[in-house]
């Protein structure tokens, strides 16, 4: 059987979440966190803050200097947990094998699902499956995904991470190299700043 896993990773969930929830939020620079006033910091921005340079984990009073109209939001850790538990109920319906690896973030095997006469193939015809997945959720929970396609996990979380928000990318066997080739090593999980600087790092590109 050719293997065939999806990364769906949810577009900036928490600040998502907090925009379609709250009309006067949309198309605003939306930071989940404590207030700039406050010591904190950020746990997720939308993609308007983080036009600015906000990113999470950032404290909460840098974020303010660099966004001086952000809208600050607290976060609602229920309301993201049961939003993600009717996700992962969406993506478990079309008969695939989920791997939550965190409240906005599953691996998705449909291997049993997606085959054709050849591994590449298989990848392709998975492309309508993520598609319908990603307008599923959209439809239903008023929320983007981006899919990430290719036959192991490493490969379909660098998919995923290729293009957002609201991207497909498949990554087919025969093209990994040369999807992966331009790409700086630390793109590949594990490589940090003392292993890319080792040429034998570049190896692992014809190994996966």
């Amino acid at each position: 059987m050719f293997r065939v896993i999806f990364h769906l990773d949810m577009d900036a969930f928490y600040a998502s979440v907090e925009q379609r929830d709250d009309p006067k939020l949309h198309g605003q620079p939306v930071i989940v966190g404590a207030p700039p006033t406050q010591r904190g910091v950020v746990c997720a921005a939308s993609y308007e803050a983080r036009k600015f340079g906000v990113r999470s984990a950032m404290p909460s009073a840098t974020a303010g200097r660099l966004c001086p109209k952000g809208m600050f939001v607290r976060p609602r850790m229920d309301a993201y947990r049961e939003e993600s538990h009717r996700i992962m109920e969406i993506i478990a319906s079309i008969g695939a094998v989920v791997e939550q690896m965190s409240v906005d973030e599953a691996y998705v095997d449909v291997s049993a699902i997606c085959q054709a006469e050849d591994a590449n193939a298989s990848l392709r015809i998975a492309l309508p499956l993520a598609s319908g997945l990603k307008q599923r959720i959209l439809s239903e929970r008023r929320l983007t995904a981006t899919i990430g396609i290719a036959s192991n996990k490493l490969l379909a979380k660098i998919a995923s991470d290729h293009k957002k928000p609201d991207g497909l990318t498949v990554i087919t066997d025969q093209e990994k190299v040369a999807f992966l080739r331009p790409l700086p090593v630390r793109t590949l999980y594990g490589v940090g700043k003392v292993t890319a600087g080792f040429r034998f790092a570049l190896w692992r590109l014809d190994h996966l």
